[in-house]
C-alpha cells in the first residue's frame, strides 16, 4: 500500500478544507496594502507618495490616480535600468539577484527583475496548486511519483553581478533540497544549455524514473516524448512511464496541440493549466470541471483589468493613460480585459501584454484570450488568439488533421488587406481550398467584426499548409529552441516577411 502517498493525499485534502473563505475583493485589498507598505521607502514609493496613499480611505482609487500605467519599455527606461546599474531600493526594497529574460515573442528580449519575495510567492502558489489536487480523482500513489519539469536551462548566465535566465530556469535553480527526489530531470541535466543535448540525456535516463506528471510548453514536451519513444523503440510514452497521469501545459492553449500530443500517449492525461509568466505565477486551474484558471489573489500580485477596446489603447499598443482600470469586484464575465499587475518583484501597474476573459467571476477564473499585440485588428476584424485556437480545433476535427502550430498576418497587397495563414500540419491530408473556405466561414460565424471586415476592407484570406517541423526549425534558427519559447500566433508584417523568406529558402513555399 502506498502509505506515504496516502498520508500526503490526506494532508492535501485537509489543507484544502482549512482554506479560509475570504472574498476576492478583500484578498486584493490586503495584497495592495502589503505591496505599498513594503515598497513605501523605495525610490518608486517615495516618488509616487505611497505613504500618503496608505493613509487614504479609498486606497485603490488613490493608487490608480497617483501611479501611471507602465509597459516594459517605460518602466525599464525610467526605473529598472537603475537596478541593473547596481542601485538598490528602486522599485522594491534591496536589490534582486536575478533577472528573468523573456522569450521575446513580441519584441526583443526583456530583462525583468526577479526578487526573493517573488520566488517565495511562486513557491507558495506552487503549494496552493498542490493543495488543489485534492479536487482531482488521483490515486494515492500519484503523490509518490516524480515530476518532470522541462523548462529552460538552470545554468544561469552571470552578467554585471546578476544571474540571468528564463523564469522556468530561475525557479528550477531555486528548488528546495527536499524536493530534489521528486524533481526530474534533476539539476545536472537541467543545467545543460543545449536543448538537443539535454533531451538526449533525458532519453538515456528515462527508464530510471517513475514520472507521474510533466510540465512545460506543449510543443517542446511533445518533442521530448517523441525522442524518448524513439530512443527506447517503444510505442508510446506510457511504455516508459506507465504511471504518467498529469500534464500542465504552462499557460499555452493546449487544445490546438491535443491531437498531436495524444498520439504519443497510451491514454489521455489529466490536464491542469497554469499561468507562470516572467513577472510571476498568476493563475492555475483549481478544479477538474473547468479548463479555466483561478487568479492567485492572495499572494503578492494586485490585479487590474482594462476593458480591451480601441479607445483604451494608444498607437504603440499600450494602455492609454486615461483608460479606467477595473478591480476584481468590478469585472464582468465574457469580456476581454487587458491585464495590469503590481507585484512583489517591483512591477507597478504593469501591462503584462496578455488579455483575459472571466469565465466565472465568483471563482475569479479566467482564460487567456490573447496578447495585446497579437490581436489581428488591422482592418477591424478583432480576431483574438482564443478565437483562432477555436478555429484550429474545429478545423482539425473537420478534416481529421493534426495542426499543432499556426501563425497569421495581415498583409497589404495592391492597397488592400488579406489575412495570410500558415498551418503547421503533422498528420492528415486535406485540400487547401477546402481548408481555407472552412476557416473563413468558421471565423465569420463566430466573430461578427470579422464578418463585417470580410465584406469590406479585408479582401480575402490565403492558407498555406506546411510541415509542423518548419515552426521548430525557424525557432532553432532564431536561437529560441526549448524552454518557454512560444511561436507567435500573429506576426507583424516586417517579422512575417522574414518568416516567409525562411520558408522559401527551405522549399516550403515558392513565394519570395
Amino acid at each position: 500500500m502506498p502509505v506515504i502517498g496516502e498520508l500526503i493525499k490526506k494532508a492535501i485534502e485537509l489543507g484544502e478544507k482549512l482554506n479560509t473563505d475570504v472574498s476576492p475583493k478583500e484578498k486584493q485589498e490586503k495584497v495592495l496594502q502589503e505591496l505599498l507598505e513594503k515598497a513605501e521607502d523605495t525610490s518608486f514609493g517615495i516618488y509616487h507618495g505611497f505613504n500618503r496613499i496608505l493613509n487614504e480611505e479609498n486606497r485603490i482609487g488613490e493608487f490608480q490616480g497617483k501611479v501611471p500605467y507602465y509597459d516594459y519599455d517605460k518602466i525599464y527606461q525610467e526605473w529598472w535600468h537603475k537596478i541593473r546599474e547596481g542601485h538598490k531600493d528602486i522599485t522594491w526594497p534591496g536589490i534582486n539577484r536575478f533577472f528573468a529574460v523573456s522569450s521575446g515573442t513580441t519584441s526583443n528580449s526583456k530583462y525583468i527583475p526577479v526578487t526573493d519575495d517573488m520566488l517565495d510567492a511562486i513557491r507558495k502558489t506552487g503549494i496552493q496548486q498542490i493543495v488543489s489536487l485534492s479536487h482531482y480523482n488521483l490515486p494515492a500513489d500519484f503523490f509518490e511519483r516524480q515530476i518532470m519539469m522541462l523548462g529552460s536551462s538552470t545554468e544561469l548566465k552571470k552578467n554585471n553581478g546578476f544571474l540571468e535566465g528564463e523564469i522556468s530556469g530561475i525557479s528550477a535553480s531555486q528548488i528546495p533540497f527536499w524536493f530534489n527526489n521528486f524533481y526530474k530531470p534533476g539539476p545536472e541535466i537541467s543545467a545543460i544549455e543545449d536543448w538537443d543535448e539535454r533531451i538526449e540525456k533525458i532519453a538515456e535516463k528515462a527508464r530510471e524514473w517513475d514520472i507521474g506528471s510533466i510540465s512545460g510548453i506543449p510543443s517542446w514536451i511533445e518533442l521530448m516524448m517523441k525522442r524518448v519513444i524513439a530512443y527506447h523503440k517503444v510505442e508510446n510514452i506510457h511504455d516508459i512511464w506507465p504511471n504518467l497521469e498529469v500534464y500542465t501545459p504552462g499557460g499555452v492553449a493546449f487544445e490546438p496541440h491535443r491531437k498531436s500530443f495524444e498520439k504519443n500517449l497510451a491514454h489521455p492525461l489529466v490536464y491542469i493549466d497554469t499561468y507562470l509568466a516572467s513577472e510571476g505565477f498568476l493563475a492555475f486551474q483549481k478544479r477538474p470541471d473547468t479548463d479555466a484558471m483561478a487568479l492567485v489573489l492572495d499572494n503578492g500580485i494586485f490585479f487590474e483589468f482594462v476593458p480591451f477596446k480601441p479607445e483604451n489603447m494608444d498607437e504603440s499598443g499600450s494602455v492609454h493613460p486615461d483608460a479606467v482600470a477595473l478591480t476584481i469586484d468590478q469585472v464582468e464575465e465574457n469580456q476581454d480585459y487587458i491585464l495590469v499587475i503590481s507585484t512583489v518583484a517591483g512591477a507597478w501597474r504593469y501591462m503584462i501584454g496578455d488579455t483575459v476573459s472571466f469565465t466565472n467571476k465568483e471563482n475569479a477564473e479566467i482564460k487567456i484570450t490573447g496578447r495585446t499585440k497579437f490581436f489581428l485588428n488591422v482592418v477591424g476584424s478583432q480576431l483574438s488568439v482564443h478565437q483562432m485556437d477555436m478555429a484550429m480545433e474545429a478545423l482539425q476535427d473537420k478534416f481529421n488533421l493534426t495542426i499543432p502550430e499556426y501563425t497569421v498576418s495581415a498583409v497589404q497587397e495592391n492597397g488592400e488587406y488579406l489575412h495570410r495563414w500558415y498551418l503547421g500540419k503533422e498528420t492528415g491530408e486535406a485540400v487547401k481550398e477546402e481548408v481555407k473556405t472552412f476557416l473563413d466561414q468558421f471565423l465569420q460565424e463566430n466573430n461578427k467584426n470579422y464578418k463585417v471586415a470580410r465584406s469590406k476592407a479585408l479582401r480575402s484570406i490565403e492558407v498555406e499548409i506546411i510541415p509542423a517541423a518548419a515552426f521548430i526549425d525557424y525557432n532553432e534558427k532564431q536561437k529560441k529552441k526549448g524552454g518557454q519559447t512560444k511561436f507567435p500566433r500573429v506576426m507583424k508584417e516586417s517579422t512575417f516577411s522574414k518568416w516567409e523568406s525562411f520558408l522559401s529558402q527551405q522549399g516550403h513555399i515558392t513565394r519570395s
